[in-house]
């Protein structure tokens, strides 16, 4: 009885140790990349309109999104972090339509997830 549960134990951890190294062997589905090196990969970049109520209002200040970039290079998720209401939709707006080089890791294009931020100054041509 003992040497069968012995035995039943080596198997149960062997098949553990098997799958855990086949799963840290197989790529990432997605990676997280800084919003630095994120910006030097992007081929097109469309800037926001400055939404008139907003410039009226004399709003400005910086929309944070929580992108997904697919091995593509295009958004394919995003999500709003932090910024004034009135500029949101623009930022959203704008961010959709960037389009990023894609991004390699052991020479595979990946999945990235990023941080964008876009920036509203009055003083700009935003």
């Amino acid at each position: 009885m003992t040497r069968r549960l012995v035995v039943s134990l080596l198997l149960l951890s062997l098949s553990t140790f098997t799958c855990l190294a086949a799963s840290q062997g197989a790529s990432p589905q997605s990676v997280t990349v800084g919003q630095s090196v994120m910006a030097g990969q992007i081929v097109a970049k469309v800037a926001p309109i400055y939404p008139p109520l907003a410039r009226q209002a004399r709003v400005q200040g910086a929309v944070v999104l929580e992108a997904t970039i697919s091995e593509n290079g295009e958004i394919v998720d995003l999500h709003v972090v932090s910024g004034h209401p009135m500029l949101v939709t623009a930022a959203v707006e704008a961010v959709k339509q960037w389009r990023y080089r894609p991004y390699l890791l052991n020479g595979q294009p990946v999945s990235v997830q990023t941080q964008i931020q876009v920036n509203f100054r009055l003083d700009s041509a935003n």
